[in-house]
């Protein structure tokens, strides 16, 4: 009887184990599978996140704009390429705190600012550079949680140094478009007046006067042309007829238009062009800017001196020309300058001579124009040189 019933007890404990044991090894498998949904969505999270890192990467580097993100104790969590641009960074430097990312103290200074506030509208930033300061606009906010407990601070910056240098240019430029109008007017005026006053009644002295007067009005009806023309080559607006020159007979043309102005001056003109050299150019653009050059080397050349006209073909399709004063030359520091509107490197000189001070300008504007470049050698005691490219027309010789 014992025996019976210990072998049923038996069997039924068999069969709860057995059951037991398949319950753990759906249990496992349960768990297992879990466990499995749980990483993928783990890594369906990681991958969202880091598209989301991504796009929030490539929508920061797409600005043309600095953008700079702080954290809550004021490290770099990001920058973006124009940041890193504006400010060259280089290397990560998320972590660091701006002194040592950055190692100026105006940034610091904002971002302190931007701390008290809690954000900062059209904020200005100026840095001194090696060729000039670099001035930007800076908006900024601090970052804060739903809880309104601060996670950082964005800000952005905006290059503003080319608006600058463009407001200083236009600022120079009228105020010598002024000057250079006011002289010769003021002039014209005192003139009109002394003989109103009664110099008219003494033909001589009414001649002189007149031809005075008539001498600045020429003055002024230059300097309005040249305004004009740089206007037309700064937008755009002049068409360069291009055509086949040949560039020794072009050079005589010139000289012979301006020999009465070297006679003056008691200087030799020597044109020293090859023969059968062509180059492609606007026959009257040309003329301006050679004529531009030569006149240049009168007025600065030494008086009974030499300006000498000459050219190379520089490559198969480019060809060189130059014009070459023995006077006082040019201050090291100028060369970079001559070709800016009104610059005068020897001012007094240059208005005694009766120049607009838009001569070199327009050169430069009429020689890109052409799709040539233009430079200046100097050097105080050696004269000065201008050389300009044009391209070669096919049948140079």
């Amino acid at each position: 009887m014992w025996t019976f019933v210990s072998l049923v007890l038996l069997v039924l404990a068999g069969g709860f184990f057995r059951a037991w044991l398949r319950q753990r090894s759906e249990f496992a498998a349960q768990l297992a599978l879990k466990e499995k949904q749980a990483d993928a969505l783990r890594e369906e999270h990681a991958r969202a996140d880091a598209r989301a890192l991504a796009q929030q990467q490539a929508l920061f580097n797409s600005m043309t704009e600095g953008v700079l993100l702080l954290d809550a104790d004021g490290r770099v969590q990001l920058v973006n390429e124009a940041f890193s641009q504006l400010f060259a960074v280089t290397g990560d430097v998320r972590g660091r705190t701006i002194m040592e990312a950055l190692r100026l103290h105006q940034v610091q200074e904002l971002v302190n600012r931007t701390l008290i506030e809690g954000k900062m509208q059209d904020g200005e930033l100026a840095l001194p550079g090696v060729e000039g300061d670099r001035h930007f606009a800076v908006n900024g906010a601090a970052v804060v949680d739903i809880d309104g407990q601060r996670q950082g601070m964005i800000l952005v910056f905006h290059d503003l140094t080319r608006l600058k240098q463009l407001e200083n240019t236009r600022r120079e430029f009228v105020a010598n478009v002024s000057h250079e109008l006011r002289t010769p007017l003021s002039l014209i005026k005192g003139y009109v007046e002394t003989l109103i006053d009664g110099a008219k009644d003494n033909p001589e002295v009414a001649l002189k006067f007149l031809h005075t007067i008539e001498r600045h009005a020429d003055r002024l009806t230059f300097l309005i042309e040249d305004l004009l023309t740089i206007s037309r080559l700064e937008s755009g607006q002049m068409v360069i007829n291009l055509g086949t020159i040949e560039l020794r007979p072009a050079v005589a043309r010139v000289l012979d238009d301006l020999s009465t102005r070297a006679a003056a001056r008691q200087a030799t003109l020597a044109n020293e062009v090859p023969e059968m050299l062509h180059a492609s150019a606007d026959p009257e653009r040309l003329h301006q800017v050679l004529a531009n050059l030569v006149d240049n080397a009168i007025i600065h050349g030494r008086v009974g001196g030499t300006v000498r006209i000459g050219a190379q073909p520089l490559t198969e399709h480019a060809v060189e020309i130059w014009v070459q004063d023995d006077g006082a030359g040019i201050p090291p520091e100028a060369c970079a300058r001559v070709f800016e509107r009104f610059y005068r490197a020897d001012k007094a000189r240059s208005r005694e001579g009766g120049g607009t001070g838009l001569g070199l300008a327009i050169v430069k504007h009429l020689v890109l124009a052409h799709g040539g470049e233009v430079r200046v050698e100097g050097g105080l005691g050696r004269g000065a040189k201008f050389a300009f490219t044009l391209r070669r027309a096919a049948c140079s010789g």
